[in-house]
C-alpha cells in the first residue's frame, strides 16, 4: 500500500493556499529576539557612558576618602583617612555658607532665564519671518559663543577705567561710575556673572519655546479669537497648555546648568572678592586644586553631586505631580 503525499491541490481549502506556520519554539525565538534587539543597540552608547563617565565618578568617590596632597601625589602614596574629608567639610561652617549661596545664585539666574527667555520665544512666534529669522541667528550666535570668549568680552565690557558700560553710565551722568570697579565688592561681582548667564542661556530657553508654539493649530487662536479672549486669556488657555512640558523640561535643565557653572563664575573673578563668589564648583576647585588638598575637593564634588540630586529629584516629584493633576 502506497502513501500519497498530498499536492498542492489538497493545500488549498475554499480557495486560499495554506502556509505552513512556523514552529511555536521558534516564534517564541524571534519575538525573544525581537524584544532584545533595542537594548542590544543601546549597549555602545551605554558603555562609552561608563567609560567616560562612570569611571570618573567612580574615582573621584574612592579619592574622597583618601588623604592626596602633593606630597602623596608625587610619592605616589595612597594614605586612606576614611570619611575624615567628609567630617572636616560638613563640620565646618563654609560648605553650608556656599551651598546656600549656590541655591540662591540658581534660582535668581533659573528665574530670569525662563522669564525672558519665554518672553523672547512668544515674540518670534509672532514676528514677521525677515525680523525672526534676524534674531534667531542673533541668539544662535549668543549661544554658540564659547564660554572663555564671552568671559573676555563681559571683562572688557565691565573693565574699571576702560570698560563701555562705566563710560555710558558717565556720559548719562554717573560721574562716579566712571572708574567703578564691578568686581570689588560681592553683589556687584554676581550681578556681572548673572548677566552673562542671563545672556547665553537665553537662547536655548527662547527657541525652545517658539518650537514649542510652531505645534500649537491656528484654529485655537482663532477660535478663542471670536470667543472674544484677549491676550492674556489666549496665552493662559490656548498658549500655555502646549508650552508647559517645554516649560519644566527646559527649567529642569537650566537647573542643571547653572548650579554647575563654573568658567562663568571663576573667570570673572576667580570666585572673589574673598572668596564671596565662590559656588560650589570653584569652592571643590579652589580647595582641590588652588590648595591643593584633592581629596577635600573630590569630597566637595561629590556632596555638591548629592546636592544638585536632591534640588533636581524635588523638582521632578512637582512635575510628575502636576502632570497627574492635569490628567
Amino acid at each position: 500500500m502506497t502513501v500519497q503525499t498530498p499536492g498542492p491541490a489538497a493545500e488549498k481549502v475554499a480557495g486560499r493556499t495554506r502556509t505552513p506556520s512556523p514552529p511555536p519554539g521558534r516564534h517564541r525565538k524571534s519575538q525573544v529576539s525581537a524584544g532584545a534587539l533595542p537594548y542590544l543597540l543601546l549597549l555602545p552608547a551605554l558603555a562609552i557612558t561608563a567609560i567616560l563617565l562612570g569611571w570618573p565618578l567612580v574615582k573621584n568617590v574612592i579619592l574622597s576618602f583618601q588623604q592626596l596632597g602633593m606630597k602623596e601625589l608625587i610619592q605616589h602614596l595612597t594614605v586612606w583617612n576614611g570619611v575624615d574629608n567628609y567630617t572636616d567639610v560638613l563640620g565646618g561652617e563654609d560648605f553650608w555658607r556656599v551651598t546656600l549661596r549656590t541655591m540662591i545664585f540658581t534660582a535668581v539666574n533659573v528665574a530670569l532665564i525662563m522669564l525672558f527667555g519665554t518672553l523672547i520665544g512668544l515674540l518670534l512666534a509672532r514676528l514677521g519671518r525677515k525680523m525672526r529669522l534676524t534674531l534667531l541667528m542673533a541668539l544662535v550666535l549668543a549661544w554658540a559663543m564659547p564660554i572663555i570668549a564671552a568671559t573676555t568680552v563681559y571683562q572688557w565690557l565691565f573693565a574699571e577705567r576702560y570698560g563701555v558700560v562705566n563710560w555710558v553710565l558717565d556720559k548719562l551722568g554717573w560721574h562716579s561710575m566712571a572708574d567703578y570697579s564691578w568686581t570689588s565688592s560681592q553683589f556687584s561681582t554676581f550681578f556681572v556673572i548673572t548677566v552673562m548667564l542671563v545672556w547665553t542661556s537665553i537662547p536655548f530657553v527662547a527657541i525652545n519655546l517658539y518650537a514649542a508654539t510652531t505645534t500649537i493649530a491656528k484654529e485655537l487662536y482663532e477660535a478663542a479669537s471670536l470667543d472674544g479672549a484677549g491676550g492674556w486669556r489666549t496665552f493662559s488657555s490656548v498658549t500655555l497648555p502646549f508650552i508647559k512640558p517645554f516649560l519644566f523640561v527646559t527649567t529642569f535643565l537650566e537647573i542643571i546648568w547653572i548650579f554647575k557653572a563654573f568658567p562663568h563664575v571663576y573667570a570673572i573673578n576667580g570666585g572673589g572678592p574673598d572668596r564671596l563668589t565662590e559656588t560650589l564648583p570653584v569652592y571643590a576647585f579652589v580647595e582641590g586644586v588652588g590648595n591643593q588638598h584633592y581629596g577635600m575637593g573630590a569630597a566637595i564634588s561629590v556632596l555638591t553631586i548629592l546636592v544638585l540630586l536632591g534640588m533636581t529629584s524635588y523638582y521632578i516629584r512637582m512635575v510628575l505631580k502636576q502632570e497627574r493633576e492635569d490628567s
